[in-house]
């Protein structure tokens, strides 16, 4: 099975993502609700849980890890890569590559949590991908919660999203990574407000392109993972009551939500 886990349902659009593009693949999730959003806290507490996450979703057999999760995947893949022998996956460098190889002028946006940006973790990749390139970077802690509560649409949200994407359309940016796997849910109110000639990243597709990728050219793991009978799980550490409508709409269908504690 490919273990994915996220702090809250984001990551769920990188599993639907997974789901469309690598098919016979079992999935098993795991959102931390309980914790989320896991951007404002410290890099030690977000190593913490992804290490909890990681072995809950070994113990449920999973043989790749996806960490779909920014803030986890920008403190603590270093330590999950260092600590485990499994293959793991992080949201980051899919997006990176495609920004880099996508921008023609090299003034590359990035919105994300208070974690994300602050790591600095999008800006050094970038930088290693593509020296010439000037990034600009945006943390955005409200846009989660909102996410987590439904509140999609709401002229709140909108207004907020407008906010935060000023300072970088101020600076001209031609392409826009999505640093947080929450934020492609929020795409058809970021797209007009950072402008339609704006590239979007979505990390959650390109991170399901590298897999298959992968897949494809790996047989011995293809074999491994490749069990078409083999049902998804979702678990999840909290059932707030936005989430089961959430996780319906990311998959346009209704999803058997499991709880669990980690």
């Amino acid at each position: 099975m490919i273990g994915i886990f996220d702090s809250g349902v984001g990551g769920m659009t990188v599993a639907r993502a997974i789901e469309q593009w690598c098919p016979g693949y079992p999935l098993v999730y795991l959102g931390d609700l309980a914790r989320m959003p896991y951007g404002p806290k410290s890099p030690a507490m977000i190593t913490e849980y992804s290490h909890r996450n990681t072995e809950f979703l070994l113990r449920q057999g999973a043989k790749l890890i996806v960490i779909a999760c920014n803030s986890a995947a920008s403190t603590a893949s270093t330590f999950l890569r260092s600590h485990y022998r499994q293959a793991i996956i992080d949201v980051i460098f899919p997006a990176v590559a495609k920004a880099a190889a996508l921008s023609a002028t090299g003034k590359i946006g990035i919105i994300g949590t208070r974690a994300t940006i602050n790591s600095g973790f999008y800006e050094q990749r970038l930088q290693e991908a593509r020296p010439d390139c000037q990034v600009y970077s945006q943390a955005c802690p409200l846009l989660v919660p909102l996410v987590e509560e439904g509140w999609l649409d709401r002229r709140e949200t909108k207004m907020i999203v407008k906010k935060y994407l000023h300072p970088l359309r101020d600076k001209q940016i031609d392409t826009l990574i999505l640093g947080c796997t929450h934020y492609p849910l929020l795409k058809k109110t970021i797209a007009p407000r950072i402008g339609r000639r704006v590239n979007i990243i979505d990390s959650s597709v390109e991170v399901a392109l590298h897999l298959k990728s992968i897949l494809d050219t790996d047989a011995d793991l293809r074999n491994e993972l490749h069990a078409p009978d083999t049902p998804s799980r979702f678990f999840v550490s909290d059932m707030p009551a936005p989430v089961h409508a959430l996780a319906g709409a990311i998959f346009g269908r209704p999803v058997l939500l499991e709880h669990t504690d980690v």
